[in-house]
């Protein structure tokens, strides 16, 4: 097949326009269209039904689709591997990790990352789905438990515990809990125990519902829980990470927190010689380092 009519289709495909792909291509609407009847007549097969808003892949049109996939999968592989220089970082670097640790623990460090590899091209993708590496949907990733993919490179971090934080304003106006009995008398901010997360958290949030809390907020990420704990809507589940970069909130009960959530960097073995990785992960070791450091020298600070 020609590798030129196949990758046509292939941004069509991924488009759903005519259209679009030509744009994405910098070809006229009709030498896109010319290409793919070309392609249909020789495999004798439509490749896509002819919808008015619209492009739908057939279902002979999606085996080819999953081919072109995997095709430019491995040439971004190979690409990202002919780039990296020994000497330079620079290109593209696709991190995945969740909204929580992406927003609100390595997003303000990045700049440190750029002032000293300026020509990278971040693109974060913040989900709570879990990316799958190997196939190249992101080229590492952090996540809040061991990966199960084979074929990947993976480093544990840190431990991460899920514990219970308010402003002061916040108990200065309610009172500060003594016990749990107590949060009856507030409202709890938290994760909704059906929504994706790490199981320590949604096991501490269903414990402490026991304690029949009339009002409650539940948001779908811990940015969110953050924002409305900072605006002294009620107490928060929120993971210990957060007291370095937010000192304006404190503890609450602090002999209630979650068990240990590990938290791992991983990336495919094929990229185990990317300079954009190795910097990554070095970057983000020294962070953690001084973070854990800053943690201790803070501690011995309240004992």
């Amino acid at each position: 097949m020609d590798w030129d009519k196949l990758r046509i289709f292939h941004a069509v495909a991924d488009a759903g326009s005519l259209t679009h792909a030509g744009d994405v291509l910098h070809l006229s609407q009709s030498a896109v269209s010319r290409q793919i009847r070309a392609l249909e007549e020789s495999l004798n097969t439509t490749l896509f039904h002819r919808h008015a808003r619209g492009l739908i892949l057939t279902e002979q049109g999606e085996l080819l689709f999953d081919a072109t996939s995997a095709m430019v999968r491995r040439l971004e592989t190979a690409e990202a591997r002919i780039r990296d220089s020994e000497e330079e970082v620079f290109g593209e670097l696709r991190v995945t990790t969740t909204t929580g640790f992406g927003s609100l623990w390595l997003a303000p460090r990045l700049p440190k990352l750029y002032e000293k590899y300026p020509d990278l091209k971040i693109d974060l993708m913040l989900e709570e789905r879990v990316l799958d590496l190997p196939m190249r949907e992101a080229d590492v990733a952090i996540r809040m438990k061991e990966p199960s993919q084979a074929d990947l490179i993976r480093r544990r971090l840190m431990t991460v515990h899920m514990r219970l934080y308010a402003t002061p304003e916040y108990l200065e106006d309610k009172g500060a809990p003594e016990t749990l009995e107590d949060l009856r008398h507030h409202r709890l901010i938290c994760q909704n125990i059906t929504a994706t997360q790490v199981s320590a958290g949604a096991n501490l949030t269903k414990e402490l519902l026991t304690y029949e809390i009339p009002s409650t907020l539940t948001v779908n990420n811990y940015f969110g829980v953050l924002q409305a704990v900072r605006s002294n809507l009620g107490i928060g589940i929120l993971p210990d990470y957060v007291t370095e970069d937010f000192p304006n909130i404190i503890r609450v009960l602090p002999e209630v927190e979650s068990g240990e959530i590990p938290v791992f960097l991983a990336y495919p073995e094929e990229l185990r010689q990317s300079r954009r990785i190795a910097a990554f992960r070095d970057f983000v070791t020294e962070e953690i380092i001084a973070h854990r450091k800053r943690m201790k020298a803070e501690a011995r600070k309240s004992e």
